[in-house]
C-alpha cells in the first residue's frame, strides 16, 4: 500500500503542526500497480504538503484542489484542504471540506476533529461537541479531542452566562464572556455582534464600531452589524446618520426587532428635540419645557442626547426664573456626560444668579481646566471676585438697600436702622438682646461709613480690601457716627411714650 504525508494542524493556531507520515486512506485498496490518476493525485498532495510546510497556504490549497479533482473520493485530500482553509481563516469553507472527508470515511478521526474545530470557530459549540464526541468514540485516548471537547463546553457555558447577564443589563460581564468565547470561536459573528452591542451600551463606541465595521467589510449585508453601527451613531447623538443604518438593517432583515425599536426611538427623539428647539427660539418656554420633558422619556439609554436635553431644559428653566430647577437639570446633564462644557457653564451662571459663589467657582474651574480660553478665564475671575465679596459683610443688606441705591437712599436707610438698633432704645431689654442690638448698631454705623464715602464704596464694590492705609475699619466709633449724622451739641435719649413705643429726644 502506498504511503504519503497528511497535514495535521492545531486549528485556529497561528502556527501549523509538523507534518506526519500517515497511510493514505482510499475508498478502495490500492493494487501494486496504482492507476495514473491516483499517482498524479498523490503527487499533487505531496506538493501541497510542501507548500503547507512553508506556510504558503494559497499554493497548498491549489495543489490539494488538483488532487481532489484527480481523485474526488479520497477523504485525506479533503482533510488536508480543510486544514489549509482553516489556516487561511476560511472556516466556513473548511467546514464543508471537513464534513465531506468524514462522509467519505466516518472513521477518519482527524476529519471529525477538523469538523468540530470549524463548528467551534464559527460559534456552533453544540455541533462541535458532537464532532469531538465522535472522534473520542474512534480514539478515546485522543488528547486533542478531549481538550477540544472541554473548550466547546466552556463556550456553551459562556453563552448561557452572557444571555443571563444581558437580561440583567450587566454589559461588562457579557463583554468578558464573549471575549473568552471568542478565544475558541474567533470567526463567530454572533459573538462579535453581541460584544459590540454591549460595548455600545457601555459607551465604548470606537471599540463597538470597529467590531461592527470588521464584520461589514466581510459581509456588507449583515443586518446585526448594520444595527450596531447605527446604535453607536445614535448614542453619539448623530441621530440622522443612525436612522440611515437602522433603515438599511431593516432592508436586510425586515423582522429585526432591535433595529425597528431603535429606528422608531431615533425618529421620535429627533422630532421632539427639534420641536423643543423651535418652541424655545420662538420664546414659548412653557411648550419647550414640555417637549424636552417628553423627549427625555423616549430612551433613558441615550446618554449624550439626554444630556443635551437636560441642559436645554435647564436653559428653559433659567428663562422662566426657576433657577433651582435649572441647576438640577444641568446637574443631571453633567452626571450623564461629565465633559459637557455647556452644561457646566449654564449651571455656573445659575449658581451666580442664586449667589452660590463657591459652587459657581467650582464649575468655572472645571470649564477653564478643560478649555483655557480668555472668556472662561474671565468668567472664573468674576466668580472668584463675587465669592471673595460674599465672604465679607454685606453692607447693602445691613442697611436694607439695593446695590444701586442713591446717596439719599443710603442716608435714609441709616437713619431708620440706627434708630431701630440704638442701645438706649433697648435699655430695658435682657442682657442678651442688648448685646445683639449693640452689635447691629455698630454694623449699621460701619455700613454707613463705607457706603457714604465714594472712595470706600468704590473699593468695596470692586471687591478690594478696605483694611489698608486710611481705611482701617477698627478706627471708627458707631456712637460718634450717630452723633455726627444727627447733629446737635448735646446728648440724646430714648424715652417711652407708651407701651412698646419710644421717641428720640435731643438734649
Amino acid at each position: 500500500m502506498a504511503a504519503a504525508a497528511e497535514c495535521d494542524v492545531v486549528m485556529a493556531a497561528t502556527e501549523p503542526e509538523l507534518l506526519d507520515d500517515e497511510e493514505v486512506k482510499s475508498p478502495t485498496p490500492l493494487t501494486s500497480h496504482p492507476s495514473v490518476p491516483l499517482l498524479e493525485a498523490e503527487s499533487f498532495k505531496e506538493q501541497g504538503n510542501a507548500y503547507y510546510a512553508k506556510k504558503d497556504y494559497n499554493e497548498a490549497y491549489n495543489y490539494y484542489t488538483k488532487a481532489i479533482d484527480m481523485c474526488p473520493k479520497n477523504a485525506s485530500y479533503y482533510g488536508n484542504r480543510a486544514a489549509t482553509l482553516m489556516m487561511l481563516g476560511k472556516f466556513r469553507e473548511a467546514l464543508g471540506d471537513a464534513q465531506q472527508s468524514v462522509r467519505l470515511d466516518d472513521s477518519f478521526v482527524r476529519g471529525h476533529l477538523r469538523e468540530g474545530k470549524c463548528h467551534l470557530s464559527l460559534g456552533n459549540a453544540m455541533a462541535a461537541c458532537r464532532s469531538f464526541q465522535r472522534a473520542l468514540e474512534l480514539d478515546h485516548k485522543n488528547a486533542q479531542a478531549q481538550q477540544e471537547f472541554k473548550n466547546a463546553n466552556a463556550v456553551i457555558e459562556y453563552e448561557k452566562i452572557a444571555e443571563t447577564d444581558f437580561e440583567k443589563r450587566d454589559f461588562r460581564k457579557v463583554v468578558f464572556c464573549m471575549d473568552r468565547a471568542l478565544e475558541y470561536a474567533p470567526a463567530c459573528h454572533r459573538f462579535k455582534i453581541l460584544k459590540a452591542e454591549c460595548l455600545a451600551m457601555l459607551g465604548r463606541y470606537p471599540e463597538a464600531q470597529s467590531v461592527a465595521s470588521d464584520i461589514l467589510r466581510m459581509d456588507s449585508t449583515n443586518a446585526d452589524a448594520l444595527y450596531v453601527r447605527g446604535l453607536c451613531l445614535y448614542y453619539e447623538d448623530c441621530i440622522e446618520k443612525a436612522v440611515q443604518f437602522f433603515v438599511q438593517a431593516l432592508r436586510m432583515a425586515p423582522d429585526h426587532e432591535k433595529a425597528c425599536v431603535a429606528c422608531r426611538n431615533a425618529k421620535a427623539l429627533k422630532a421632539k428635540k427639534e420641536d423643543g428647539n423651535k418652541a424655545f427660539k420662538e420664546g414659548n418656554y412653557k411648550l419647550a419645557y414640555e417637549l424636552y420633558t417628553e423627549a427625555l422619556r423616549i430612551d433613558p439609554n441615550n446618554i449624550k442626547t439626554n444630556a443635551k436635553l437636560y441642559c436645554n431644559r435647564g436653559t428653559v428653566n433659567s428663562k422662566l426664573r426657576k433657577l433651582d430647577d435649572a441647576i438640577e437639570d444641568c446637574t443631571n446633564a453633567v452626571k450623564l456626560d461629565d465633559t459637557y462644557i455647556k452644561a457646566y457653564l449654564r449651571r455656573a451662571q445659575c449658581y451666580m444668579d442664586t449667589e452660590q459663589y463657591e459652587e459657581a467657582v467650582r464649575d468655572y474651574e472645571k470649564v477653564y481646566q478643560t478649555e483655557k480660553t480668555k472668556e472662561h478665564k474671565q468668567l472664573l475671575k468674576n466668580a472668584q471676585l463675587e465669592l471673595k465679596k460674599s465672604k465679607r459683610k454685606d453692607y447693602y443688606k445691613i442697611l436694607g438697600v439695593d446695590k444701586n441705591a442713591s446717596e439719599d437712599e443710603i442716608k435714609k436707610a441709616y437713619r431708620k436702622r440706627a434708630l431701630m438698633h440704638h442701645p438706649d432704645r433697648h435699655s430695658g431689654a435682657s442682657a442678651e438682646v442688648q448685646k445683639e442690638e449693640e452689635k447691629k448698631f455698630k454694623e449699621v454705623g460701619e455700613a454707613f461709613t463705607i457706603l457714604s464715602d465714594p472712595k470706600k464704596k468704590t473699593r468695596y464694590d470692586s471687591g478690594q480690601d478696605l483694611d489698608e492705609e486710611g481705611m482701617n475699619m477698627g478706627d471708627f466709633d458707631a456712637n460718634n457716627i450717630f452723633k455726627a449724622f444727627f447733629g446737635g451739641p448735646g446728648g440724646f435719649s430714648f424715652e417711652a411714650s407708651g407701651p412698646g413705643n419710644f421717641f428720640f429726644q435731643f438734649g
